[in-house]
């Protein structure tokens, strides 16, 4: 995997400190091919005959483009760049014949690249690996995280899509222990009913899915990826990356920037929720499921799923704050830590509570117009309802936890996304991360809990906010 514009940092550790750290990057480069260009005729995906899994429908609901740029996916993507390639490794039981596949996600096509191997188990395996000059186009040496942590939505999508279609002993491999590939999802053949109608008449916006490439749905937003669509801003924020501590003199314009933040002990918060929607609150997970809520996805849910634009206002309910957390945190698997900044009028970071549905505060003080600094400037992240945030993997982790806690990080923050969207809130990834030493802000010892990957929240967006 190449890490940058050919500067040849030798370890993954290097390449990750050299993507955290302030310095911005270079001007674009060509981002090559949106697609791998796959040996052989293109194939289309065939329709399920009944028993069987619909790889149609499944690469549909998780991998396939929906317009005709390859921008607008049901996985999101940093820069909507794509990066993620995946092969189908098919065996019996599928609506392909058993072999090797390579997957077009631009036309919906696969084209056959050899005979399955040895010992393939029933089912197919998307064996998922990134073509990484597309992210290094425009990030450059802050693509490595990304191509990671754009693997580790890929990966949620395909397990998401598989649960809709009935199949649940789904198995994700995200130990980061290869690079090629960088993460695999194991889908046997269903063993159920698909969520909310058969897999041949998956009900969408645009009607039952047909053949051909998916069409967009109606408000799709084009770049919904983990950064703004506005990209970098023209020059540095008048507040830089500061550690959470008292304001150096010349306090930022309308009085922003970090207030003294300080580990505290208290016991619970409750935010306001003037917009809060009603909900029950998050069900009971599947057993051995990490993270699923207790209602499968259905068809649409997966397909209108987008990341919300900027501005996203309106601080969380806490019963929905806390939802987001729990699904993160079981999804996460024990990889990562998890908390969430919010504003006013108890403005710190919230944690789930020891008795894993309430909310403990772990710390006092605003920490969102820090963290906009740390989001490669993006200044709209001061104002979001509340700040999602996976934070872990110390500056001296080897290669397997680099990539085990980025693709974790991934795959978790797209399953809380799901969990945001059932809880009436919007919310979009944030994925480039400069200088977030979290833990040092806590007053720990530095270099070792960085801010991993982010999920801002809010209860309206830009398009319904009210200008009168």
């Amino acid at each position: 995997m190449e890490h940058t514009r050919g500067e040849g940092l030798s370890t993954l550790a290097a390449a990750l400190a050299h993507a955290r750290s302030a310095r911005r990057p270079g001007p674009d480069t060509p981002a090559g091919p949106a697609v791998r260009a796959w040996p052989g005729p293109p194939r289309p995906l065939p329709q399920a005959s009944p028993g069987r899994l619909d790889l149609r429908t499944l690469l549909r609901l998780s991998l396939a483009a929906a317009d005709g740029t390859g921008r607008l996916r049901p996985a999101p993507s940093a820069g909507a760049l794509h990066p993620v390639d995946t092969e189908l490794v098919v065996g019996d039981g599928c609506s392909l014949p058993p072999g090797r596949y390579g997957y077009d996600p631009l036309r919906h096509r696969v084209h056959r690249l050899g005979r399955k191997p040895g010992g393939t188990p029933p089912g197919v395996t998307a064996e998922l690996s990134v073509t990484a000059r597309r992210t290094v186009s425009h990030y450059g040496h802050r693509a490595l995280p990304l191509l990671l942590l754009d693997t580790g939505h890929a990966a949620a999508a395909l397990y998401l899509a598989a649960h809709a279609l009935g199949s649940t002993a789904v198995e994700v491999r995200l130990d980061g222990r290869t690079e090629r590939p960088l993460a695999a999802v194991h889908i046997p053949p269903p063993t159920g009913r698909p969520a909310a109608a058969r897999p041949d008449t998956v009900p969408t916006a645009c009607g039952p899915v047909p053949e051909g490439p998916p069409a967009p749905l109606p408000g799709d937003v084009p770049g919904g990826g983990t950064r703004s669509p506005s990209a970098e801003p023209p020059g540095p924020l008048p507040f830089g990356p500061l550690p959470f501590g008292p304001l150096p003199p010349g306090e930022p314009p309308e009085g922003r920037g970090t207030r003294s933040l300080s580990q505290s002990t208290a016991p619970s918060w409750r935010p306001p929720c003037p917009h809060a929607v009603p909900s029950p609150g998050e069900p009971t997970p599947h057993h051995g499921v990490p993270g699923l809520p207790a209602r499968p996805p259905s068809p649409a849910e997966l397909l209108s799923r987008r990341s919300d634009p900027p501005p996203l206002h309106g601080t969380p309910p806490a019963h929905a704050l806390s939802a987001v957390l729990a699904a993160a945190g079981r999804a996460g698997a024990g990889e990562l830590r998890w908390c969430a900044a919010v504003g006013e009028p108890l403005p710190g970071l919230v944690e789930t509570a020891g008795d894993g549905t309430s909310l403990g505060r772990r710390a006092t003080g605003e920490a969102r117009p820090t963290l906009a600094a740390w989001a490669a400037g993006q200044a709209w992240i001061a104002d979001a309802g509340a700040v999602l945030l996976a934070h872990g993997c110390p500056t001296d982790a080897d290669a397997d936890l680099v990539r085990r806690t980025h693709l974790r990080a991934g795959f978790a923050v797209h399953l809380a996304h799901l969990t945001a969207r059932r809880h009436g809130l919007t919310a979009r990834p944030v994925g480039s991360w400069q200088q977030a030493d979290l833990g040092a802000a806590l007053g720990a010892p530095p270099g070792r809990d960085w801010v991993v990957h982010g999920l801002a929240l809010g209860t309206r967006h830009a398009d319904e906010e009210n200008t009168t």
